[in-house]
């Protein structure tokens, strides 16, 4: 058994979900996902009690980027947030609260989002070194993975692994080795740049 994971996707990634069950084992998963708004005015009780209703027990929350999984989706018909109960997810994954630590994230980028983040790689003019261009922000991914994947504040032309909290990975490499990277972002808990997460003000 590895560690117990929470995913994070749209509906549209179902198909994907679902491989990830089979390649990490029901048992490693928690085959739910926030179905319903939480009733409060207080950011605390809302990240808590989606905590300890959902992610209960889990340590690491997988959050499949797709193409519906960006901040900027925009709203529904009924003028709702397309993405409220992700964001949601993500953020009570971060939230650090009694009885449940915070989890660590790990970000598969699926097929149809590769060319979209991954970039390739250009040479950085300060540093005259090859930087790999990846493309996070709020019109690939949620805003709480984007700012604690370019974790601030930050020194240098560019951010290195240890800068970072989420850990990001193309699905192709995760399908070859899942128990690495979710491994990966499970060591993330305890390493020094949870000083840096930052989770949106929810008051």
């Amino acid at each position: 058994m590895g560690h117990k994971c929470f995913i994070s996707f749209k509906k549209e990634d179902e198909s994907y979900r679902k491989q990830v069950i089979e390649l990490l084992g029901e048992a490693d998963c928690i085959d739910k996902s926030l179905d319903r708004e939480i009733e409060s005015e207080k950011g605390d009780y809302i990240m808590q009690a989606i905590r300890n209703e959902y992610l209960h027990d889990s340590t690491v929350t997988i959050f499949l980027i797709g193409e519906h999984s960006s901040e900027n989706e925009g709203e529904s018909d009924e003028g709702r947030d397309k993405n409220y109960f992700i964001k949601r997810e993500l953020q009570a994954s971060l939230f650090n609260g009694k009885d449940n630590t915070r989890n660590g994230i790990l970000g598969i980028v699926l097929p149809n989002m590769e060319t979209a983040i991954f970039k390739g790689s250009y040479e950085c003019n300060k540093c005259h070194m090859t930087h790999e261009w990846v493309d996070i922000n709020d019109n690939t991914v949620i805003r709480e993975f984007s700012v604690n994947y370019y974790c601030k504040p930050h020194e240098g032309c560019g951010w290195r692994y240890e800068d970072r909290y989420c850990v990001l990975v193309r699905w192709s490499d995760f399908e070859k080795d899942p128990q690495k990277y979710i491994e990966m972002a499970y060591q993330k808990r305890k390493a020094d740049v949870v000083e840096k997460i930052k989770i949106r003000n929810l008051r």
